[in-house]
């Protein structure tokens, strides 16, 4: 293979993007993989001939740039089970009920609606292109969304459905994270309510043949040009181009564009070295925790009972569930999500004693007969070698002032992307492929 214009780090969807982008505008490109497959946070498991998304799962309303790729794919979609009443457990005590607004008293309620209204009002001063210029960046990035909370929530049940929230959206807790990275987060999603919900949300639609399936299709169009098994291991900047050594072998490009986590891209070996603030930025983005759990069963008992599947937990060890059957109905499951804190403990228990664990919370949610599936699967990202962990990397304290300048600015002939560098959608697919778009840009055509 003669030398491509273009090198680019990562298989997911804004490494494949940018590669596709860059091929229609007549440039080379080689896409390494470090794994045995592409996709990146979006994995596709299929079992009895159901596809199951152990990664990145839901298309919200507003995200153009991954429906426009599945209409141009021809990948069906269609829309997350959402009928019924929703089930809540707060310190052991257990309701349901309809909408949106959950079954607390009106005083955590109104405090809820508060700080709500006002993370609105101060997410939409957070500039996109650079978190670090809104006028009151400095006091911001000084406090953890933990001391936030306290100071605007007074009461413990409010502060406990804050953080269910807060955990589910990152995979953190709220004192790992800066208030100016979580009100920009807010700010790129559309906002709170928009990354939480269900309808009109970002958990709105699924995807017939998983989200995978997107990656797959995409990377089947630029052929050889991908290569798996590939994990890069330094990368070098020359005069005139860049070296990257991958385990498949030494490739020599004009540019290089690295599509994977900051946290992963600190762990190459650069030469010469990144700048201090770009390498001190890397040190700060460290991954979320969270594990996938599934459970299928024979029938959906929760739909029979008049209830949507998804429910909301402060108890542990799962904080979030939702109805996973399969698009024609016909293939019952469950999935839970074990965040944060959690997460980092269960993830180093046994299999088998957090299957038990996962089903006892689906059977105080849903009944005794969630005791009883058909069966169970979870995926741990932070035990993935090439991701270690999901949803997504997050700032905490002083990083965006401090180093923000850093975030996506390319050094030299290097380039970055993947969702954490999105200022749409940071941190969702949406985020990914734009993210590509931005990268692609940045070389200039042929």
């Amino acid at each position: 293979m003669s030398a491509p214009d273009v090198v680019i780090i990562g298989a997911g969807l804004a490494g494949l993007t940018a590669a596709r982008t860059l091929a229609a505008r007549g440039r080379s490109v080689v896409v390494l993989e470090a794994r045995d497959r592409v996709g990146g946070r979006t994995y596709t498991k299929q079992i009895n001939g159901v596809h199951y998304d152990l990664g990145g799962q839901w298309l919200g309303p507003t995200q153009r740039r991954m429906l426009a790729l599945c209409k141009e794919l021809d990948i069906e979609t269609f829309p997350q089970y959402i009928t019924g009443r929703r089930v809540l457990e707060v310190r052991g005590k257990r309701s349901t009920y309809k909408g949106t607004i959950p079954s607390v008293s009106i005083w955590n309620l109104l405090a809820l609606h508060r700080t709500m209204s006002r993370a609105e009002r101060l997410r939409k001063t957070v500039p996109l292109d650079g978190p670090a210029r809104a006028a009151k960046a400095a006091e911001w990035d000084a406090m953890t969304v933990e001391t936030w909370k306290r100071e605007t929530i007074p009461f413990r049940d409010g502060r406990e459905l804050f953080d269910i929230a807060v955990r589910t959206v990152f995979g953190a807790e709220p004192a790992e994270l800066s208030l100016l990275h979580f009100l920009f987060y807010l700010n790129s999603g559309g906002g709170f309510e928009s990354l939480v919900e269900t309808n009109d949300g970002a958990q709105q639609t699924r995807f017939v043949p998983g989200a995978q399936s997107v990656a797959i299709k995409m990377a089947a169009q630029l052929g050889e040009r991908v290569i798996l098994n590939a994990p890069v291991e330094s990368i070098s900047q020359t005069s005139d181009g860049v070296i990257v050594k991958a385990a498949s072998g030494e490739y020599r490009a004009a540019h290089a564009i690295l599509a994977i986590p900051p946290a992963l891209a600190a762990r190459l070996r650069y030469s010469p070295e990144l700048p201090v603030l770009r390498d001190q930025l890397t040190q700060r983005f460290p991954m979320g925790a969270t594990i996938k759990a599934v459970a299928t069963y024979d029938r959906p008992f929760w739909r029979e009972d008049g209830l949507s599947g998804e429910a909301i937990s402060t108890e542990g060890p799962v904080t979030a569930t939702f109805d996973d059957t399969s698009h024609d109905g016909a293939r019952p499951a469950l999935l839970g999500f074990i965040v944060g804190k959690e997460a980092r403990t269960w993830g180093a228990r046994p299999e088998a004693e957090r299957r038990a664990a996962v089903i006892a919370s689906f059977a105080r949610f849903f009944g005794k007969a969630a005791e009883s599936p058909t069966g169970y699967f979870d995926h741990d990202w932070s035990n993935e070698t090439y991701t270690r962990g999901c949803p997504v990397g997050a700032l905490p304290p002083g990083a965006w002032t401090l180093f923000g300048a850093a975030w996506r600015a390319p050094v030299g002939r290097l380039h970055f992307a993947g969702t954490e560098t999105a200022s749409e959608w940071n941190g969702y697919m949406e985020g990914a492929v734009e993210s590509g778009e931005r990268a692609a840009a940045e070389i200039e055509s042929p």
